[in-house]
């Protein structure tokens, strides 16, 4: 079996290939006179690309009409392990803003840093970051995490009071950029943050009286949710979904969970269940999905799937 670091190494020599198939595609592309201005979409609308579907989504709702937005990952595609295609990143050197966050993708990290360093958004900083946990002590989040973020967490859309912010910055950002809509794109940009200001208030209520404060987890992707609603996260692993938990550690985690009498293990969508179903066993909790939403979700959007993760939380918690 190849392991990771053998595994990251093939990921990035296939980047460097890439990236130069991708360099002469666009070399030859732009040898044309009359084809739209870099940046420009076909109808006229501002080109934006964004790295992960949380930011799809929000540079959808702030872009509205006036943007096209295309997305680097794939539905159902592992955003942490995603390898970028030469016409991909043809993309992010035509298009006018990279909607990102530095520290979930390497490949995008270091594609957006060759072809489009002047041209994109960071999310994270816009908001307060929160360190990355490991989950385990003594052990680090992501492998090579001081190149990827400075051990930021990188999960900032799983607090919606800061992917408010973040809204209100792409808005900014996109005026910037195409200022014959700016008022267009701050407009949107407030009504979209007075959205996330109302979910965050939704589930600051309906976690304001849980019985239990404490969540298991495959691995610690809820810091930020943790910290914005007063709930203590247990992760099974790392910030790294890739990372295997020692059995010390699994031992460790199931004597919390006795402790906190622990009634769900939460599994998520993307990753194999089968750790945190082994430890369910071992402490006698049921299984739930909380949805990290790092991928576009079966049904609904961004904002019903946190709601979803709401409903979820209070079942395993015993909100009153």
């Amino acid at each position: 079996m190849m392991s990771d670091s053998s595994r990251r190494t093939g990921t990035r020599v296939a980047g460097l290939l890439a990236l130069t198939t991708a360099l002469a595609v666009t070399a030859c592309s732009r040898g044309t006179t009359g084809s739209p201005g870099a940046g420009d979409s076909p109808g006229g609308t501002t080109g934006v690309t964004a790295a992960i579907y949380p930011l799809q989504w929000l540079a959808e709702r702030v872009g509205g009409p006036d943007v096209t937005v295309t997305g680097l990952t794939k539905p159902g595609v592992e955003p942490h392990d995603l390898e970028l295609t030469p016409p991909q990143i043809a993309e992010l050197e035509q298009t006018r803003l990279v909607v990102y966050i530095k520290g979930v993708q390497p490949a995008v990290d270091e594609a957006v840093e060759q072809h489009a360093a002047d041209r994109r958004f960071d999310a994270a900083d816009r908001v307060k970051p929160l360190a990355a946990s490991a989950g385990q002590a003594g052990e680090q989040g992501y492998a090579g995490k001081e190149e990827r973020g400075a051990g930021r967490d990188p999960h900032v859309w799983l607090d919606p009071s800061r992917l408010a912010a973040v809204a209100t910055g792409l808005g900014d950002r996109l005026a910037a950029a195409d200022p014959a809509h700016a008022q267009a794109y701050r407009d949107r940009a407030a009504a979209t943050a007075a959205e996330l200001t109302a979910l965050d208030g939704e589930l600051a209520r309906g976690l304001d009286t849980c019985a239990s404060r404490a969540i298991v987890t495959s691995h610690t992707a809820f810091d930020y949710l943790a910290e914005r609603y007063r709930l203590r996260q247990i992760g099974i692993s790392g910030i790294d979904p890739d990372a295997e938990p020692s059995p010390a550690r699994l031992a460790e985690v199931a004597k919390v969970a006795k402790q906190e009498k622990v009634t769900t293990i939460f599994t998520e969508t993307l990753v194999s269940p089968k750790v945190a179903e082994v430890l369910a066993g071992e402490v006698g909790a049921k299984i739930a999905v909380l949805d990290p939403v790092e991928s576009r979700p079966a049904d609904g959007d961004y904002l019903s799937a946190m709601r979803r993760n709401l409903t979820t939380l209070q079942a395993a918690l015993s909100c009153s």
